[in-house]
């Protein structure tokens, strides 16, 4: 619950109520418990109260229990009993407006980011590449940069990092050294988080932070990412968080400490962030973390002991509600005593002791106060929701779906001509170009062969005529000549030497013919 005077009333504890301070609440925060001790009724509370006070949130919900929040909520016996404990005699249920996401696009609106929206440094952090991947990154996106290309999802950024690797020789002296065991090293970092689905958060329509930032009817909007299947993809989940994080970042302007925060966050099963996560993108959520307070974003945690989470993530957790742990092994002995050092000590109570004997929905309390300074440590009784408690139908998931203002914004996923269409285009051209030409050369060679076989074929024509020709007109001779001796009775030199004489100038006849033939046939192909 929320008012002015008090603040975001959480708890109540022997001293009264327990409010996060407004100007206080982007200072981020930890809600820390064993599975079943409460903590996500008490997501719901602070969540409930934000949205009294005008201030959207932003939730991770990873097993569906926070869908319950859209609706308003019902008399039970639990709450029945915990009524008198804060004062409250009729309570007015009443549902939160809430929006529902889901990187997968199945159980919400679907959430996208282009891959140049997330650059090539934070990718690079992402995917774990040393100094030289790193550049050689860079250098893919310089170029991509330089050449008019978008890379929008990830068959765009595998396109470009082929083209680069092909065309390396061409870019070495303007750009740097690029080798192909690089570029391999890189695709197949690339292929370990397409594996986790991340083809499905790289792409088009982009997400509009502005629709985080949402209030309906003076209340904040709660928007729920279905996040069931994202959190068993760490690399995803936390390409997801450090990209959002980012993008209100460089998106908001300072504003230091308002009144209330512009927007809060709470990430649920916060210890999945950081399970085989690379210190470089630990050091670099860290970093975001630290710097967003200014934007006027809260960021909450909920895991189930505070050493889930890195130390310097931890120190700037101020708003810290803990419930139970159960001591049961020396490792989880030491987990208690980690919880217990975190809070400002209370001579009333020994912390560690406490921790280990809280019911359900107690907590030990420490909020930020007015000054910024942790407030010591009660034990207190979180407040119960106003919304329903627990996972609502699929049905009123859908029609929620449908009837939110931003229902067709981003569920069509679109596939703009980006560097992968532009580059196979130019593949295309590239490879039909040559086999033209090759094919016009073939077409030339063959129609030159054909002519000069056709010049051939007549220049021998000819030669052939005039050979026959020449035969003929010996062959007839020859028998004239015998003939007419054989009737005269004539007595002249031999057959044989006639014969000899007639070829001879037969052929010498022949000769000239098919010289002129073919002098006529060279002269006509020089003049043409």
């Amino acid at each position: 619950m929320y008012d002015n005077e008090r603040g975001l009333y959480i708890a109540h504890c022997a001293e009264g109520a327990l409010s996060i301070q407004g100007k206080m609440a982007n200072r981020h925060g930890l809600i820390a418990g064993a599975t079943g001790t409460g903590k996500t009724v008490t997501l719901q509370v602070m969540a409930e109260s934000f949205s009294q006070a005008g201030v959207p949130c932003f939730m991770a919900d990873m097993k569906g229990d926070l869908s319950g929040i859209s609706q308003a909520g019902a008399l039970s016996s639990f709450i029945e009993k915990r009524m008198p404990e804060f004062g409250i005699e009729s309570p007015q249920f009443q549902a939160c407006p809430v929006r529902f996401y889901d990187v997968y696009g199945v159980q919400g609106h679907p959430i996208r980011a282009t891959v140049s929206q997330m650059g090539p440094q934070l990718l690079s952090r992402i995917l774990g590449l040393n100094e030289t991947q790193d550049g050689v990154l860079n250098i893919v996106f310089r170029i991509a940069d330089d050449r008019g290309l978008l890379i929008l999802d990830l068959k765009d950024l595998r396109s470009m990092l082929d083209y680069v690797s092909k065309h390396a020789k061409e870019y070495t002296t303007r750009y740097g050294n690029i080798s192909t065991a690089t570029v391999g090293a890189i695709q197949r970092a690339l292929l370990q988080l397409e594996n986790q689905g991340a083809d499905k958060f790289f792409g088009e329509p982009s997400f509009d932070i502005h629709d985080l930032l949402q209030t309906e009817n003076g209340r904040g909007v709660m928007s729920v990412l279905a996040a069931d299947k994202l959190m068993l993809q760490p690399k995803l989940y936390s390409t997801f968080l450090l990209w959002l994080l980012s993008e209100l970042y460089s998106t908001l302007p300072e504003v230091g400490d308002p009144d209330i925060p512009k927007l809060v966050f709470f990430f649920d099963e916060a210890h999945t962030l950081f399970e085989d996560t690379s210190k470089a993108l630990t050091d670099k959520i860290e970093q975001v973390i630290r710097l967003i307070r200014s934007k006027g974003v809260g960021v909450y945690f909920i895991s189930q002991y505070p050493n889930d989470l890195p130390e310097n993530i931890l120190g700037q957790l101020g708003n810290r509600v803990q419930h139970a742990l159960r001591a049961y092994t020396p490792k989880d002995q030491k987990a208690v005593r980690v919880a217990a050092d975190t809070f400002r000590s209370n001579p009333e109570f020994k912390t560690e002791e406490a921790i280990s004997t809280l019911e359900t929905g107690e907590a030990l309390v420490s909020f930020l106060d007015e000054k910024g300074a942790p407030g010591i440590v009660q034990r207190a009784k979180i407040l119960f929701p106003l919304s329903q408690i627990g996972a609502i139908t699929g049905d009123q998931r859908q029609m929620n779906i449908r009837q939110s203002r931003i229902y067709g914004k981003y569920d069509t996923m679109v596939d703009s001509e980006s560097a992968y269409e532009m580059l196979m285009k130019e593949e295309e051209a590239q490879s039909n170009l040559p086999q033209t030409q090759e094919t016009d050369g073939k077409v030339a060679k063959t129609e030159k062969e054909a002519a000069g076989t056709s010049k051939k074929k007549g220049i021998f024509s000819k030669v052939l005529k005039a050979v026959i020709t020449a035969l003929t007109a010996t062959l007839g001779t020859i028998v004239g000549t015998a003939v007419s001796d054989k009737v005269t009775g004539k007595k002249t030199k031999s057959t044989k030497s006639t014969a000899e004489k007639v070829v001879k100038n037969t052929t010498s006849a022949a000769t000239r013919t098919i010289t002129r033939e073919i002098t006529r046939d060279i002269l006509g192909n020089l003049i043409k």
